[in-house]
């Protein structure tokens, strides 16, 4: 059935432009939503216009909030599809925790890395601080190499040390990580080559 102006107005309806406005997204990604059977519009205009009620804003919330949370649109999808092609309430519930468990120990192996450059970064910024106060401030970039400036830790931390810490020809390829974290400061006429493999 095709409203009009007056019954859209009545009823509180929202026309794809007017969700997107609302939601603070774009009309394309209204439509894709709805192409992947994530958000169904009500009814349509006699113009032949989608049209929304006004929980279809909970829904692309509930789309944004899946998606802040790593979810894929075509994850969503699948959840959708699984949870109401599942039958049974405790099968789809079981469906629903596996997804759930495995994101949760992504989440954590996020975590996990971002607590590491965290701690990368903390200790390459301890470094560079005391390169304010450089013994040497003439010395040439290369200098760097060689330093001999107390910097109050054993080694330079790995993101410092791929940069200053290994001289290679040229087109020798990468620096692994691995070597970086591995490899102590070079002496003076010594060279680490170590490149991707």
């Amino acid at each position: 059935m095709k409203l009009s102006l007056e019954a859209i107005e009545s009823r509180h309806l929202l026309r794809v432009g007017d969700l997107a406005k609302r939601t603070g997204k774009t009309v394309r990604a209204i439509r894709l939503y709805e192409e992947l059977g994530l958000l169904q519009p009500s009814t349509r205009s006699s113009g032949g216009f989608r049209l929304y009620e006004e929980s279809a804003i909970d829904r692309v919330q509930w789309i944004d909030l899946l998606h802040g949370l790593g979810f894929s649109l075509h994850e969503m999808r699948a959840l959708v599809k699984a949870w109401w092609g599942a039958g049974v309430g405790p099968e789809a519930m079981g469906q629903l925790r596996d997804l759930f468990q495995r994101k949760l120990n992504e989440a954590r192996e996020a975590v996990r890395r971002y607590q590491q450059l965290e701690k990368e970064l903390e200790n390459g910024l301890a470094y560079l601080e005391t390169c304010r106060v450089c013994a040497t401030p003439s010395t040439a970039v290369n200098g760097c190499v060689h330093c001999s400036q107390d910097h109050g830790m054993k080694q330079e931390p790995a993101l410092v040390a791929g940069i200053t810490n290994v001289q290679k020809p040229p087109g020798s390829g990468l620096l692994r990580i691995k070597d970086i974290g591995n490899s102590a400061r070079p002496s003076a006429g010594t060279s680490s080559t170590s490149s991707l493999e």
